[in-house]
């Protein structure tokens, strides 16, 4: 029976230029005279370094540590020597740098001791930590810690879960060719999945214009003890799109602001599949990937590269540039960003490096007025309303931003590439998003500098309190000694001493209670709760004193 496929709304369908680079089967990139690994290579916290310079490593060995929840490890790509642990230039449309360690490659290519997990035997919050630190995040884009998202959560199970090659993006052909080559692998990759989030039903998702890796997962699938369909769907681009591959496979949408798993889907893409296999089944960490060169070079084609290598030594892999260059891409033309370096190395999320030149990809025409005629709506496959955005976002208005779903926005282009116009209008919502999220930091660390003011006063106040008590009984043990003779006045004495502390106390009392409490750390939380019962034991024991 054929699956039901439905629609979403918008996409554009771009020249795809994907046959310049898939006429050859994926090479091995030879190992380069210097890997320089970034320590930040995903979303979230940046790993933090646990090797220092001159210190031998070993292939697959941890150089930086996950820092922070969101955050996985890196490793050395290869065996060698330290060279250098300081700020490089990464890939980023920033052009600024960031941490990294430099290896010098030893030529060994020494791995450390590695096996197998049993992950059918193995705890799952064990196993997704083991996968933490094997540095397992998703390559289809966003390179998020893949531990994080085989969580199946509170309902323990996940029942679909998608594995997405639909790779959509014109020129960008890494996940095709893996399909090709490595389907078997990918499925095994999928399996782990399965398990881990209980899904009753795997499907993979392949655009139709890929005949040879639709035929190749189809094989796979008919030797897997489990059941995969495999689905082709149609040519459209962002069809490769997380939510617009659910939509088109599930008929099912993830709600504004929510996720996949909200609805009972969870997707990743065909390379995280496979290095989940070669960690799980293997115990490699994620220390290569697939990559495409292609673009304005001689020969276009796939590699498999190590983590950190310079981008020129995989350009030159392709016969190196021809003379007319006018720059490189990471990633695709729609989604992909300019480097403003050729020095950048491999990260995880490198899935192509597009070489441009003038006829390839001529200069964009100056922006002109927005004439309001609603195509960017129209291509738009979030369902958003480009041009409010536009307008909100030009003006800083950023609250308004927030109110049209800015951060639905997926920023694949659809709306700069139908602009008659040529207004870049991704740029303008990246500028948006950016701002807010600044806002937002500075707005957490007042917050975090205030809920810490607070929590002091508060501990100044309980051992004001303390102090009191303590001074209170002191001072009535001294009166009742000094008027044993005297009950009667003894008795009043020590009320009215005790009294007086109290009154001393409540005058320096500010009402200084921390607010958002449930925001604090877990340990901070019981540390308030425990002064507030010792506050009020204090107090108790105070009154019971009086009353007597």
């Amino acid at each position: 029976m054929t699956r039901q496929l439905y629609e979403f709304n918008g996409g554009v369908h771009p020249e795809g230029h994907k046959h310049a680079s898939t006429s050859r089967p994926i090479g091995i990139a030879p190992l380069p005279k210097v890997l320089i690994v970034p320590l930040r290579q995903h979303i979230g916290q940046p790993a933090k370094p646990v090797v220092v310079v001159g210190e031998q490593v070993l292939k697959g060995q941890m150089i930086g540590q996950a820092d922070g929840y969101v955050s996985i490890a890196v490793h050395a790509p290869t065996s060698g020597t330290v060279t250098e642990i300081a700020h490089h230039v990464v890939a980023h449309p920033s052009g600024l740098t960031d941490l990294c360690v430099t290896i010098a490659p030893d030529g060994a290519d020494r791995w450390i001791e590695h096996s197998a997990l049993d992950y059918r035997n193995m705890d799952p919050s064990h196993l997704r930590n083991l996968l933490r630190e094997l540095g397992i995040a998703g390559l289809g884009g966003a390179v998020f810690p893949s531990f994080i998202k085989l969580n199946p959560g509170a309902t323990q199970k996940v029942p679909t879960l998608i594995l997405n090659g639909g790779e959509c993006e014109p020129w960008i052909t890494c996940d095709d060719m893996l399909m090709r080559e490595r389907a078997a692998e990918i499925l095994a990759g999928a399996a782990v999945m399965r398990h881990m989030l209980h899904s009753d039903e795997v499907l993979v998702g392949i655009e139709d214009n890929k005949p040879e890796a639709i035929a190749a997962m189809q094989a796979a699938a008919s030797q897997c003890d489990f059941a995969v369909e495999v689905v082709a769907v149609p040519t459209l681009y962002p069809g490769g799109g997380a939510k617009q591959l659910i939509k088109t496979l599930t008929g099912k949408e993830v709600p504004s602001g929510g996720r996949s798993t909200d609805i009972g889907v969870a997707t990743f893409n065909i390379g995280t599949a496979y290095s989940l296999h070669r960690a799980v089944n293997h115990g490699e960490p994620l220390i290569s990937r697939i990559v495409t060169i292609t673009g304005n070079v001689h020969r276009p084609q796939n590699f498999e590269a190590l983590i950190g290598t310079p981008l020129t030594e995989l350009v030159r892999l392709t016969g190196s540039t021809r003379d007319d260059t006018s720059g490189y891409v990471m990633g695709g033309p729609m989604m992909g960003f300019d480097l403003t370096s050729t020095e950048v190395p491999m990260v995880k999320a490198a899935n192509c490096i597009l070489v441009k030149s003038p006829v390839l990809f001529p200069p964009a025409p100056p922006a002109m007025p927005c004439i309001r005629c609603g195509r960017c709506a129209q291509a738009c496959p979030a369902d958003l309303q480009p041009q409010e955005l536009y307008w909100f976002a030009r003006a800083k208005n950023f609250g308004k931003t927030q109110e049209y779903n800015l951060f639905d926005c997926i920023e694949c282009g659809c709306c700069s590439y139908v602009c008659p116009s040529h207004i870049p209008l991704v740029q303008y919502y990246r500028y948006a998003k950016s701002e807010i999220w600044a806002k937002e930091k500075d707005k957490k660390a007042a917050d975090l500098a205030r809920d810490r003011h607070e929590f002091r006063q508060l501990r100044i106040e309980r051992e004001q309190q303390e102090r009191a008590a303590k001074l209170a009984l002191k001072a009535s043990a001294k009166l009742a000694e000094a008027t044993a003779d005297k009950p009667d006045d003894a008795d009043a004495a020590k009320k009215a001493a005790i009294q007086a502390a109290i009154a001393r106390t409540k005058e320096k009392k500010d009402d200084v209670a921390p607010r958002n409490v449930e925001n604090l750390p877990p340990e901070k939380r019981q540390e308030i709760a425990d002064i507030e019962a010792r506050r009020a034991k204090i107090r108790a024991m105070a009154q019971d004193t009086v009353d007597k």
